[in-house]
């Protein structure tokens, strides 16, 4: 096990990386884990800039840059990437992890302005970072991994939160056909989907401390004893963007503790992640 943690993190050395949705949650816990394995800079973008720049400070100025970027403004997108390459003169690896929820959203009380913006952050906002990352590896012949943050309830329907459901269907589509596409460049592209996890998001949406939005998941999974936590994610995601996953692409790596090969029941809440 020490030989292949150890080749995982060799694989990564010297590589370029960003991180959408990099300054909490899901995407901070992954943007230390890149360091810690060696990359050469890890690019976190947000807009939370004061997060930001704080896990910028704690990881090190000399493999961490922080750019303010709302992925559902393209121009935006666009800059990140293009900064990103300018700067540090390649890009090995997209991470697009940034995502929104609206509350309770129902079919029969659909709010469709709120649809649409969170539909301009989690559809839009995550085709846009594989469509610019994807284009400066194939410009510079870089065999790259792009990893999607999508969701459990990619896979499954729920009883709330209907917008947010279909936008991760959404991203599942985009990582099959994108993987399809790219494939002939040498670049590879994935997502992981876990279920429900005590983010900052999460839990401002369920207005629940983490200890409540963890009781509320741990209930549906058939993984006893063991609740699911930001690293578990991270951990997937080191592994789709290194070369250990070499031979991996349009793959849907399910984090959900088997939430849903084997649905609880009495499940009433959908397993929202981010």
């Amino acid at each position: 096990m020490a030989d292949e943690v150890t080749s995982q993190s060799n694989s990564l050395e010297g590589k370029v990386a960003i991180v959408t949705g990099g300054a909490s949650g899901i995407g901070e816990a992954t943007a230390r884990l890149f360091a810690d394995h060696g990359l050469r800079v890890v690019v976190i973008a947000d807009i939370q800039d004061e997060k930001g720049e704080h896990v910028v400070t704690s990881i090190g100025t000399h493999r961490c840059s922080y750019i303010h970027c709302d992925v559902a403004n393209e121009n935006q997108v666009r800059s990140m990437v293009d900064w990103t390459v300018q700067k540090y003169g390649r890009l090995d690896i997209m991470f697009s992890n940034a995502g929104i929820l609206n509350n309770h959203q129902t079919v029969l009380e659909l709010d469709l302005s709120a649809m649409e913006r969170l539909f301009s952050v989690n559809v839009r906002g995550m085709a846009a970072c594989v469509k610019h990352a994807a284009r400066v590896m194939v410009e510079r012949g870089v065999r790259g991994s792009i990893v999607c943050t999508a969701s459990a309830s990619a896979s499954v329907g729920g009883m709330r939160h209907t917008d947010y459901t279909m936008s991760k269907h959404a991203v599942l589509g985009l990582v099959r056909s994108a993987s399809r596409q790219l494939g002939q460049h040498g670049i590879r592209v994935n997502c992981v989907s876990p279920s429900g996890l005590a983010t900052p998001l999460l839990c401002q949406a369920y207005g629940m401390d983490e200890d409540g939005v963890e009781g509320v998941f741990s209930t549906l999974t058939s993984l006893q004893g063991l609740v699911l936590k930001v690293n578990h994610v991270a951990e997937a995601v080191l592994f789709l963007a290194s070369d250990a996953s070499a031979f991996v692409t349009g793959h849907n790596l399910a984090v959900d503790g088997g939430l849903v090969s084997s649905p609880h029941p009495s499940q009433s809440r959908p397993p929202v992640v981010t």
